[in-house]
């Protein structure tokens, strides 16, 4: 009788173990990041830089997932990839190194059944959250200003489960900050020179796009 009770205790433990673990997902995925500003007032896809990113989810259940990820990139833009004279007299160029961590919640359109491999088990999704960023200018600073802040992300994406417990995924989101420094670059004022002068009101936001891979725990191996 013992050993059936113990045997139920294993059976129903590794099964609540099993049902936990389906939920759990591992991956990482590489892109590009892009900025936007005032050195590039409009988003530039040939100003991207590469950048990648590592992260956790929890599918709470086929609609609706948590997100906890970390990445690394780097923002460009140049005065001279624009055609406006009162940029291509300013003519300021520059790169910045990003880091970025954060959590987000995703909303699947599609049931996405990341238990079972099924011919048309995909979906599009959208997610937002919270992230803290850390940056920092190759340039000199001309003035002192955080190089940190809070940054809401926002975006979209499409995920595909390609065999067993891979996914693959793809995702193009949008990063809102309050910080107009990303750019190293924050000059107005009557004593700047017009050309050197920026919009104070124009806070610098930046963007994520990436192709990434995913393998979700199935199966939890019990003693």
């Amino acid at each position: 009788m013992r050993k059936q009770l113990l045997l139920l205790c294993f059976l129903f433990i590794g099964s609540a173990l099993t049902s936990q673990a389906q939920k759990i997902e591992f991956g990482g995925g590489l892109g590009f990041m892009h900025y936007k500003g005032d050195i590039t007032p409009n988003l530039q896809l040939k100003s991207g830089r590469p950048a990648g990113n590592l992260f956790f989810r929890y599918n709470a259940s086929k609609a609706l997932s948590g997100r906890f990820s970390a990445g690394a990139g780097r923002i460009y833009g140049s005065d001279f990839r624009s055609k406006d004279p009162f940029q291509l007299g300013r003519g300021y160029i520059f790169g910045t190194r990003m880091l970025e961590a954060g959590a987000d919640l995703e909303y699947n359109f599609l049931d996405f059944d990341y238990t079972k491999r099924k011919p048309r088990n995909w979906s599009p999704y959208v997610f937002a959250g919270l992230a803290f960023y850390n940056f920092k200018p190759d340039q000199e600073p001309t003035e002192s200003y955080r190089k940190s802040g809070l940054a809401i992300p926002f975006g979209l994406g499409i995920k595909w489960q390609i065999k067993g417990p891979w996914s693959l995924g793809f995702e193009f989101g949008t990063r809102k900050t309050w910080s107009d420094y990303l750019d190293g670059h924050n000059e107005s004022g009557p004593a700047v020179e017009r050309r050197l002068q920026t919009d104070p009101t124009r806070k610098d936001m930046y963007y994520y796009s990436s192709i990434s891979l995913s393998y979700t725990i199935l199966r939890v191996f019990c003693p």
